[in-house]
């Protein structure tokens, strides 16, 4: 009896998470936000894609005088990669470029953030075995893994 109140339990409340948790990809870095975006983008333009932009969410906060922890948001692509994409379903640009989030918990863990390749397809009516779905999977976790490494 407690074994299936405790699994009710846990299945009603996996059910009041978000939906689109499930389709982050979160890594664990082991430098500080600024340090991680700077190794990220040098890691994006060091594989030949283009860097958009560059937010730091948390200099836009301090400037209405609000403090947010440090939290910087990359904008990047490879027009390789997403032109496929958007010849297949041009509202798939509403998610292109991609997106990767660097951010400071209140333990001040840095995290390093974004949306799986396959959540593209799925919004977009994407074949789910596209090739450039594959690449963008491919090329996020090592662009991300470079970021994060300790070397």
């Amino acid at each position: 009896m407690i074994r299936n109140t405790m699994i009710a339990a846990l299945t009603g409340a996996a059910l009041t998470l978000p939906a689109h948790a499930a389709d982050l990809i979160n890594k664990v870095s082991p430098h500080s936000v600024t340090l991680t975006m700077d190794r990220l983008a040098a890691a994006v333009e060091g594989a030949g894609a283009t860097i958009f932009a560059r937010v730091d969410h948390a200099a836009g906060a301090a400037k209405v005088d609000m403090e947010l922890r440090p939290t910087e948001l990359l904008i990047f692509g490879n027009p390789k990669l997403g032109t496929p994409a958007m010849l297949d379903a041009q509202t798939a640009g509403l998610d292109l470029p991609q997106r990767v989030l660097a951010y400071a918990d209140g333990e001040g863990v840095v995290h390093l953030t974004y949306h799986s390749p396959a959540t593209l397809a799925e919004a977009h009516g994407l074949p789910k075995d596209a090739k450039y779905i594959q690449m963008m999977t491919g090329a996020l976790d090592k662009l991300t893994s470079k970021a994060i490494a300790q070397d």
